[in-house]
């Protein structure tokens, strides 16, 4: 066996390996709730059914929830790319006192585990009086995305010229009009990376919402799906499987859509 034919079977393997739960999972999106019960359980379904997504579109309040998490995913995914933008773009380019040590507390800020910060982030939305309601729930997001974004951003700005920068001081440029016309134009891939990697995690995070939120007008889509989905001595494994092929399909298309400007920027920020 050659190496290009061993290399094709290892990817085989490996596509077998990630995409196989998610066919699993649409598969059983249109099965009925007792051939999901079933035991060996099959692959494809042999009765297919529709009564699982009518649940979700008509049984539940679907647009509230798809519109909350529509609104929490994409104010932290900008506000992430701004603020993370911004202080990339200083920690690159600005020389200022302390720029190292701030750049040393930012990556280590990515060592705590994001359950250490959870319980000072719910006293903290607590006391500012943001329970429910959604800037107590897009505050806390943003702060555990940050710190990823910051580096990602300083990595890619760090290797754009300095001689752009240079130049257009000299021209009379101040930081503002070098960051807004010369840095975000060329930082697009960095930019395209970061607002997928944070478009899902907002999207997909469950414990902050799930606290955070105290009413069923506030619930985002994870958390109203596994609320309705897993009872106290029941799961609906069918609601289950059909919310999270609802769950994941907007994400699958973003990634889809951006996914060159993704590749590009992860390969020039400097992870391997």
């Amino acid at each position: 066996m050659t190496a290009r034919r061993l290399l094709y079977v290892v990817l085989g393997l490996g596509l077998v390996a990630f995409a196989g739960p998610f066919v699993w999972m649409f598969a059983s999106s249109f099965k009925p709730e007792s051939e999901l019960r079933r035991v060996p359980a099959t692959w494809l379904p042999e009765t297919l059914t529709l009564d699982n997504y009518r649940t979700i579109f008509t049984g539940l309040d679907f647009p509230t929830y798809f519109a909350n998490s529509v609104i929490v995913a994409v104010a932290v995914t900008v506000g992430n790319l701004a603020l993370c933008s911004m202080l990339g773009y200083a920690l690159a380019k600005i020389d200022f006192p302390g720029r190292r040590v701030l750049f040393l507390l930012v990556i280590g800020t990515l060592m705590i585990p994001a359950m250490v910060t959870f319980v000072p982030q719910f006293v903290l939305v607590s006391q500012f009086g943001l329970v429910n309601t959604y800037p107590g729930m897009v505050l806390p997001l943003l702060a555990l995305a940050g710190p990823l974004g910051v580096f990602l951003m300083r990595q890619y700005i760090a290797e754009l010229p300095d001689e752009l920068v240079d130049a257009a001081r000299i021209d009379g440029a101040g930081e503002p009009t070098i960051f807004l016309r010369i840095i975000l134009p060329l930082a697009r891939p960095a930019l395209a990376a970061l607002a997928i990697v944070t478009f899902l995690g907002a999207w997909n995070n469950f414990l902050l919402p799930l606290v955070m939120a105290q009413t069923e007008d506030k619930y985002t889509l994870p958390v109203a799906l596994a609320l309705y989905s897993v009872g106290q001595n029941s799961t609906r494994f069918g609601l289950l499987m059909a919310g999270a092929v609802v769950v994941v399909l907007p994400v699958l298309l973003i990634f889809v859509v951006l996914q060159r400007y993704f590749v590009q920027g992860i390969a020039l920020t400097g992870i391997k």
